[in-house]
């Protein structure tokens, strides 16, 4: 046993109808859920924020969503208001097979750090405990899919590659936003850290 696969929030709001919607989001549920039976352990993430977050626009007077501000811990995208904790943009979507997940990690959570990665939040510091999870687990070999490829996906391949975890992304089985070349940025972080893409 020494395989996950690690589902990045494939939540109501990052697909389509949502407050932050990826193109596409929900085309890959079901070869998630298809794969999901193949792995001998499943972890689930899920965007948590508190209303008022300092990563919404609606928090910066003057600011718009996609505008970038500097944080205390580096530069910060801003976005709409999205996955709120309890609500229903909040949830796992739907058609997502949720009974193969081990565990559910719940990131985004502090008010004042926003948190892409399954394994940091954005200060790099502040653990989400999945590392421990993981070698408790024994566990080496990641693949990860999901939403968004080049935000919460991207940063938490590159984490798990630096933590020395055998790490490979299915970009059949994530979508991406692609702001301002993010898309390309994305992937080429990825491969830099040592990331399998395929």
């Amino acid at each position: 046993m020494t395989h996950a696969v690690i589902v990045i929030d494939v939540q109501n709001d990052f697909c389509p109808g949502g407050a932050l919607a990826v193109s596409d989001g929900d085309a890959i549920i079901g070869g998630i859920n298809a794969l999901m039976q193949q792995a001998d352990a499943v972890v689930l993430t899920q965007d948590w924020h508190p209303a008022g977050h300092s990563s919404f626009a609606s928090s910066h007077a003057g600011q718009a969503p996609f505008d970038v501000t500097q944080m205390p811990y580096g530069p910060q995208v801003l976005w709409p208001d999205h996955c709120i904790q309890g609500c229903a943009g909040a949830a796992l979507h739907p058609k997502l097979d949720q009974t193969r997940a081990d565990m559910i990690i719940r990131k985004g959570y502090n008010p004042a750090i926003d948190s892409y990665s399954a394994f940091f939040e954005n200060d790099q510091k502040t653990p989400t405990g999945l590392e421990g999870y993981l070698r408790t687990r024994g566990i080496t070999q990641l693949t990860m899919v999901g939403l968004a490829l080049d935000f919460c996906v991207q940063f938490s391949a590159v984490d798990a590659a630096k933590l020395g975890f055998d790490v490979e992304v299915r970009l059949d089985l994530c979508r991406a936003i692609d702001l301002d070349g993010s898309l390309a940025a994305a992937q080429d972080a990825m491969m830099a850290a040592g990331v399998t893409l395929r």
